[in-house]
């Protein structure tokens, strides 16, 4: 099951979202609604992954179908508190290397200034 928490910080301002539990492929269409809403909303992202404790292919596909819109829109956008189970998934596909991934909270907002 997947959790999302998402809202709009406004100093500085930017958009948060939280994501917890588990992305499948039955809830990544979740995670695809939840990122739209966020680039919808603001040009600087970031995503909380600290609850997140499993990730498909199917969810990591969601990421990585946003990627080029991202650029093409300018957004900035940082994933951060993955555990390490996770961020070897990403490490995996290279999305570390096309996605912007940091440890904290601090060091994502540092990033999107």
């Amino acid at each position: 099951m997947i959790k999302i928490d998402n809202h709009i910080n406004d100093d500085p301002e930017y958009y948060q979202l939280s994501v917890g539990g588990e992305i499948d492929a039955s809830s990544s269409i979740h995670l695809e609604e939840g990122l739209k809403e966020a680039m919808t909303a603001s040009k600087k992202i970031i995503v909380d992954l600290t609850e997140l404790e499993y990730i498909s292919s199917a969810g990591l596909g969601v990421f990585m179908s946003i990627i080029q819109e991202l650029d093409n829109q300018a957004i900035k956008f940082v994933i951060y508190g993955m555990s390490p189970k996770v961020y070897e998934v990403f490490e995996i596909l290279g999305l570390n290397q096309l996605i912007t991934i940091k440890k904290g909270k601090e060091e994502a907002l540092e990033a999107i200034k």
